[in-house]
């Protein structure tokens, strides 16, 4: 069995990637798999483990999608992506990773004589801002950023690649996925990830959004249980839904400052100030109540607590 996996080097590739290793199998069969093929711009180090192979370069660069998809995958997960802020800033290159990259994958996994699994990291983006007093299974996506636009463009060619019998699609959309290392990583909730890793090393932090800001919440390792569990869904199961958006912790800001004190010290509450963003806010600090039934009844979760996602975001993240 081969599994391939794009942004493999990224702060939910790393982990999934760590997960997919430990485990040493995937999917509702759940057979061992042999090979491990890892894509992205580059890595910190080369793999140790026999089953792994690794390849450098953009997933926008044809000969890089020739090379790792010479041999035919099983499964892929597709992680890759130029976040949003960095889609806005360089429209070109967010639309050559977003949307064209994911049309030439597509269209290697149609070479394939088996039809491949293909779980696809989608976003919330899809839904624009501001968004409706709810958001469920019929809300309509209407993305207000060029991010959102090519997500949800991707998202369409794989119902359509799917219902062809060409690839086998689950679509997962992903909130804020907590919490990322400090970097320069393009993402505007970037700061919903600051949040922890300054606390708790005993930092001062100014918070971009007000006391008043709620946001969508999930933990890294509540993400990557969601990843494997998209890619386990049986037939049946797809032939009802491909697409799913995911259960969150709707958690206000004062909520989540409030958990971490709890963990990391009450003094820590004394940390933080307030220099609100109204774009930012807008975007990630007036998210309405979600209702995942679909995703739900499936057998997606979210952290369930605040302290679950405080483990799930600190654990092993690099």
């Amino acid at each position: 069995m081969h599994i391939l996996v794009t942004g493999a080097n990224g702060f939910v590739g790393q982990n999934l990637v760590r997960r997919l290793l430990q485990d040493g199998r995937v999917g509702s069969d759940a057979k061992p798999f042999s090979t491990l093929t890892l894509v992205d711009i580059g890595f910190e180090a080369a793999a140790l483990d026999p089953r792994v192979r690794q390849f450098s370069g953009s997933i926008a660069d044809p000969e890089t999608l020739n090379v790792a998809f010479a041999q035919p995958a099983d499964y892929v997960f597709h992680l890759a992506s130029i976040a949003g802020g960095a889609a806005e800033k360089n429209y070109d290159l967010g639309l050559a990773v977003n949307l064209h990259a994911s049309i030439a994958i597509l269209e290697l996994l149609r070479k394939q004589t088996v039809a491949a699994r293909l779980v696809f990291a989608s976003t919330v983006a899809v839904y624009g801002a501001p968004m409706p007093p709810l958001v469920d299974d019929s809300t309509p996506m209407r993305p207000g950023l060029s991010y959102g636009a090519h997500k949800l463009a991707a998202e369409v060619l794989i119902q359509d690649y799917s219902r062809r019998g060409w690839i086998d699609g689950r679509i997962v959309r992903l909130p804020g996925i907590v919490a990322r290392p400090p970097a320069s990583s393009g993402l505007l909730s970037a700061f919903m990830s600051d949040i922890f890793w300054r606390l708790a090393e005993g930092k001062e932090f100014v918070c971009p959004v007000s006391p008043q800001a709620v946001a969508w919440w999930m933990s890294v390792r509540c993400c990557v249980d969601n990843l494997l569990h998209a890619a386990s869904l049986s037939a049946e199961q797809t032939a009802e839904r491909r697409d799913y958006t995911l259960p969150v912790l709707r958690l206000g800001i004062t909520e989540l400052i409030d958990g971490l004190a709890v963990v990391f010290g009450a003094d820590r509450r004394a940390l933080v100030t307030y220099d609100p963003n109204e774009q930012l806010e807008a975007a990630f600090g007036r998210q309405p109540p979600l209702d995942a039934a679909a995703a739900q009844r499936t057998g997606f979760r979210h952290d369930g607590s605040i302290e679950a996602l405080i483990a799930g975001a600190m654990a092993n993240s690099q």
